[in-house]
């Protein structure tokens, strides 16, 4: 059953920015806005698809939290250009040339998208009306919110249209609160496919992670990475992660050295990268900042 006509989309149709423009304000009935906001262009397309759509929902961890383009937050606008036009070892670049804003030819001014100092969520920049998780997000979070738009069943504005629970819950692998002296990662040896994960020793974010996925990475032998955002009445993902890991570390429970806070620190070889993968604009922390 047809239930809607598609009027802008880049990645399927030759649509151009002025047809948007020249649409009536409110003339989409439902935007799905994918991506975060890096630069002026994706800024400028976020003000005019929200003025032009009458309910705006932010697609995917990119626009709901900033994603894993996010993480380039520890870095400023100049070390990221530092890094990719000069010092990194293929870079032959002994002009130093960097990309202007704006250049002038024979045939007029062309222009680029200026670079912003750090990447944002999208209701950083303008209001959004609902959220749908997930990196990509499942299939079946996607048909539930285009049935709850058909038959005009939304929940209140601000919502995220994913179940209230955690990956844990929806997760059919055996618990035994046991606890670990060592931090592994997958590419170390195969996890036992029926038994947790974070038992064995490898860092998975399914308590601190909204479900709604049905455990797929889990299932595939490999460990939840947050995609899907905070739990329920969590604000900081991270923090939340952090908090349940050392309840199963065992720190100050083992006499062992190597249950020492230091010794199981030194493995946790990405803690920005693990902890806030999705979520470091979104969070507390959102970025670096210089005295």
């Amino acid at each position: 059953m047809e239930i809607a006509d598609i009027v802008f989309w880049p990645v399927a149709m030759d649509i151009k920015y002025k047809e948007v423009e020249n649409m009536l304000d409110g003339y989409i009935d439902v935007c799905f806005f994918n991506g975060a906001i890096r630069n002026s262009e994706q800024e400028y397309l976020a003000k005019l698809l929200r003025r032009k759509s009458k309910i705006l929902i932010a697609f995917g961890a990119c626009a709901q939290l900033g994603g894993i383009p996010g993480l380039a937050n520890i870095f400023s606008a100049e070390e990221i250009f530092e890094t990719i036009y000069h010092s990194t070892p293929s870079t032959n670049n002994t002009l130093k040339i960097e990309p202007n804003e704006s250049t002038k030819i024979v045939e007029g001014i062309l222009e680029l998208p200026t670079f912003y100092d750090e990447v944002k969520p999208l209701d950083k920049i303008v209001q959004v009306d609902y959220y749908i998780p997930g990196c990509p997000p499942p299939p079946k979070l996607i048909i539930q919110a285009v049935e709850a738009i058909r038959s005009n069943k939304l929940p209140p504005k601000g919502s995220i249209l994913a179940p209230e629970i955690a990956v844990c819950d929806e997760c059919p692998r055996k618990k035994e609160d046991k606890k670990i002296s060592e931090i592994k990662r997958v590419l170390d040896f195969v996890p036992d496919s029926e038994k947790c994960l974070l038992e064995q020793g490898i860092i998975c974010m399914g308590p601190a992670t909204r479900g709604g996925c049905d455990a797929k990475c889990i299932q595939a032998n490999m460990p939840c990475t947050g995609c899907g955002g905070p739990c329920p009445n969590i604000e900081e993902q991270g923090a939340a992660m952090i908090s349940a890991l050392s309840t199963v570390l065992g720190i100050g429970e083992e006499k062992d050295e190597n249950y020492s806070v230091n010794n199981l620190i030194s493995q946790l070889k990405d803690p920005l990268g693990t902890f806030y993968k999705y979520t470091l604009p979104s969070s507390i922390i959102k970025k670096r900042y210089k005295k």
